[in-house]
């Protein structure tokens, strides 16, 4: 396997782990905090899916899905347009609602799509690209694309136990 070939594996990882957190919720269910301040199923998905979308989008010089393709008009969120969840306090995650866990899916595989084709056409060389100077040291694409796979792999599985302690009430 070749660079490339490991992350796509590590995307398709993350998109496996979504759809089985949302699949079979209801809407009552993906919208539920298990207690106040907790996020829900929703903005779980919803915020990891941003935060690859914003993340690869601008590392692979692209428009973001949830602007380039409507997703933003779908979900109809009281948020800024290019918001994320970052930084987001207890009483903005909880206006996070969705009418159905298809709309997440939708998204999440409309950015995994996005994702993967762009990383499928690096070679070697392209990982070592800087693609933010921001940091010390300067971050590379591969570190980028590797720090999106940990961040989402932790907020999928923050999900599934928001879903397991639901299933269990």
């Amino acid at each position: 396997m070749n660079g490339a070939e490991v992350l796509v594996d590590g995307y398709n990882r993350i998109q496996e782990e979504v759809h089985a957190v949302v699949e079979g919720l209801s809407p009552e269910d993906l919208n539920a905090r298990v207690d106040p301040d907790a996020n829900s199923v929703a903005w779980l998905v919803w915020h990891l899916t941003r935060v690859q979308d914003d993340h690869v989008a601008d590392a692979a010089g692209l428009e973001q899905v949830w602007i380039g393709q409507g997703w933003s008009s779908r979900f109809d969120l009281p948020y800024a347009k290019r918001a994320t969840g970052y930084g987001q306090s207890s009483r903005q995650v909880g206006r996070m609602r969705v009418a159905s866990g298809d709309l997440l899916l939708d998204y999440y595989d409309a950015v995994h799509d996005q994702t993967v084709a762009f990383v499928r056409g690096l070679g070697e060389d392209d990982l070592d690209k800087v693609v933010d100077e921001g940091w010390s040291p300067p971050v590379t694409l591969g570190v980028r694309l590797v720090s999106v796979i940990g961040d989402d792999l932790q907020h999928v599985g923050q999900a599934a136990f928001v879903r397991g302690v639901l299933e269990r009430r």
